[in-house]
C-alpha cells in the first residue's frame, strides 16, 4: 500500500491534462507559477485545525511519472498533441515546494502548502496533493477532538470497517494517531507505520462457546496478559459482568496477573460503567479497566465524563474514520503568482461575490508569535516572501474578520511554519518517525489557548497580513486583478 511503489499518475483530474496540453500550445510550458494549498473553514465549527499528510504527497512527487501505457490511454482520447505526449515522456517534477511540517496546527486562509514549478508540472500535481491533505487534515483534527474530549483517558482508532476503502482505513489510522490517538485496530497500520495495533474479541467469539463463562475463561487462558471480555453480548449486569469477575478471579488472580479490562459495548454506557465499576471494585478487582466503544464522538465522550461515566478508554470508529459530523475539510489549490525569465514575480488573485473564495495574493511566507511570557501562539503573520519583521520591535495585529480589533504584540518570538521540501525537483525533507510527528502534535497543541482549543465558538485566532501583502491585495481588488500603478 506504500504510495512510492503504486503507478497513480492517472489519479488526476482530467483538466490538468487539457490544460497542461494547452500550455505547450499556448508557449507556456516554461512558465513558472506558484500555487498556495489551503482551506478556508475549520470541520465542526472548531478553532484549529491539524496539518497531517505531507509524507505521502512527498512519496507521490518523489515518484510521478508517465509509462507507456498511461500514454497510450491519453492517445486514444485523440484530444492531446503528439508533442505533449512525447514531453509526458520525460515528465518528472522539477520544482520547489515548501510546506508546514505535519502535526502542525494550521488555520484557515494559510498556506499549508506552497508549490512553485512550471506551470504543467505545479497543476499536474493537484489533484492528489488536495485528496491527501483534504483525508488526513480532516482525520488528524477529528482525532484531536476525541482525544481533547477524553480528557488524558486511552483512546483507540476502531473505524476501519467503516472506512471508506482500503487507503481510507490505512492513512486514517496514521492520521488519527498523529492526532493523539493511542493505537488502532488496523493491523497493517502498525506493519507500515508502528502505530501500536490491538484489539480484543467480538460478539461472535462469546457465541461460539456453549456458555459465557466457558467463552470468557478459554480467552482469559490463551491470553493471561491481555484480557479485555466484551461483556454485554446478551445482559451486561445479569452475565456478563458476573461472569468476567468469576474468569478473572479463576484464571488471572491465581497468576497473579491485575492487567485486565472489561468492555462495553452497548447500551447506557454512563450508567453501566458506574454499575461495573462499582462491583469490580467489590470483588477486589480495582485494577480491572473499563473500555466502551459503540458510535462515539467527541460530543458524547465529553458527556458521560461530565456525567461521571466510570471509563477508562474509549474506542472509535465510524464517526472518526468517516469525521460523521462534517466529512469535508475542504483544501484548495489556488495560484497566487508567476515569475518571468528574469525572476520578476506578478501577485495573482481570485476575486469573488463571496468574500470567502478571494484569495491572498503572492509568494508569501508564514509567522507565528509566541509570547516569551506564556510560551502560547498569540497568532500568524502572512507576509510577502522575504519581509523581515524584527522580534525587538512590537507588531500590530488586526484581526482580518474584524478588522476594528486589534492586538499588539511585544516581548514575542517568531516561528517560520513554512519549510523547504522540495528545491529544484529534489527533496530536500526528512519525514520524522510517525510517533515523532505525533509528540510534535501535542506539543503544538498544548501551545494554543484553550479558548481556541474549545468545541463550541471558540476564540477567533488572528492571521494577519503584514502591511505590504495587505496594501498589494487591495490594489489587486481595486484594479480587479491587476496591480494600479500609482
Amino acid at each position: 500500500m506504500d504510495i512510492s511503489k503504486r503507478h497513480l499518475t492517472l489519479l488526476c483530474d482530467f483538466y490538468e491534462l487539457t490544460m497542461a496540453n494547452g500550455y505547450l500550445n499556448s508557449g507556456l510550458k516554461d512558465q513558472i507559477a506558484y500555487f498556495d494549498v489551503f482551506f478556508r473553514k475549520v470541520p465542526d465549527g472548531g478553532g484549529y485545525a491539524i496539518a497531517a499528510g505531507l509524507e505521502q504527497i512527498i512519496e507521490y512527487v518523489k515518484s510521478v511519472h508517465f509509462s507507456e501505457e498511461d500514454i497510450e490511454c491519453l492517445r486514444k482520447k485523440n484530444i492531446f498533441d503528439e508533442e505533449f505526449l512525447a514531453y509526458l515522456k520525460d515528465f518528472r517534477f522539477t520544482g520547489d515546494i515548501w510546506a508546514v511540517p505535519e502535526g502542525t496546527v494550521v488555520f484557515p486562509h494559510e498556506p499549508i502548502m506552497t508549490v512553485r514549478a512550471p506551470a504543467p508540472e505545479a497543476q499536474f500535481i493537484e489533484t492528489f496533493v488536495l485528496l491527501i491533505f483534504n483525508h488526513q487534515c480532516l482525520m488528524a483534527t477529528k482525532a484531536s477532538r476525541i482525544v481533547r474530549a477524553a480528557n488524558g483517558r486511552a483512546v483507540s482508532e476502531f473505524g476501519s470497517r467503516r472506512a471508506h476503502g482500503p487507503d481510507a482505513a490505512i492513512y486514517g489510522a496514521r492520521a488519527a494517531y498523529i492526532g493523539g490517538c493511542n493505537s488502532t485496530a488496523c493491523t497493517i497500520a502498525e506493519q507500515m507505520f508502528g502505530i501500536p495495533a490491538g484489539g480484543t474479541m467480538a460478539h461472535a467469539w462469546v457465541q461460539m462457546f456453549n456458555s459465557e463463562y466457558e467463552a470468557f475463561k478459554t480467552y482469559c487462558e490463551l491470553y493471561p496478559n491481555n484480557a479485555t471480555l466484551l461483556i454485554d453480548t446478551y445482559s451486561v449486569l445479569e452475565s456478563g459482568l458476573p461472569n468476567a469477575i468469576k474468569v478473572f478471579k479463576e484464571v488471572l488472580t491465581p497468576e497473579q496477573i491485575k492487567r485486565a479490562a472489561i468492555r462495553l459495548d452497548s447500551g447506557d454506557i454512563t450508567y453501566l460503567s458506574k454499575k461495573c465499576r462499582k462491583r469490580l471494585d467489590e470483588a477486589g478487582l480495582t485494577d480491572v479497566k473499563i473500555l466502551v466503544s459503540n458510535s462515539l464522538d467527541e460530543y458524547i465522550i465529553r458527556d458521560i465524563i461530565m456525567q461521571g461515566a466510570q471509563v477508562d478508554a474509549f474506542g472509535v470508529g465510524e464517526r472518526l474514520i468517516t469525521s460523521k459530523s462534517e466529512p469535508v475539510f475542504g483544501c484548495v489549490y489556488k495560484l497566487c503568482a508567476i515569475e518571468d525569465k528574469d525572476g520578476n514575480i506578478t501577485p495573482k488573485i481570485k476575486i469573488s461575490e463571496n468574500a470567502a473564495k478571494i484569495t491572498n495574493p503572492d509568494f508569501k511566507d508564514l509567522y507565528r508569535f509566541y509570547s516569551k511570557d506564556t510560551g502560547k501562539a498569540e497568532a500568524d503573520l502572512l507576509t510577502l516572501h522575504g519581509e523581515v519583521i524584527d522580534e525587538n520591535e512590537d507588531y500590530e495585529l488586526f484581526d482580518p474578520n474584524h478588522i476594528w480589533k486589534r492586538k499588539t504584540m511585544s516581548n514575542y518570538t517568531l516561528k517560520k511554519l513554512l519549510v523547504p521540501i522540495f528545491i529544484n525537483g529534489e527533496c530536500v525533507y526528512k519525514c520524522p518517525s510517525v510517533s515523532e510527528i505525533r509528540d510534535y502534535c501535542k506539543h503544538e497543541i498544548e501551545s494554543m489557548w484553550d479558548e481556541v482549543l474549545r468545541f463550541e465558538n471558540p476564540h477567533n485566532y488572528y492571521v494577519d497580513l503584514s502591511q505590504d501583502l495587505w496594501d498589494e491585495k487591495t490594489m489587486l481588488l481595486r484594479g480587479r486583478g491587476k496591480i494600479v500603478k500609482k
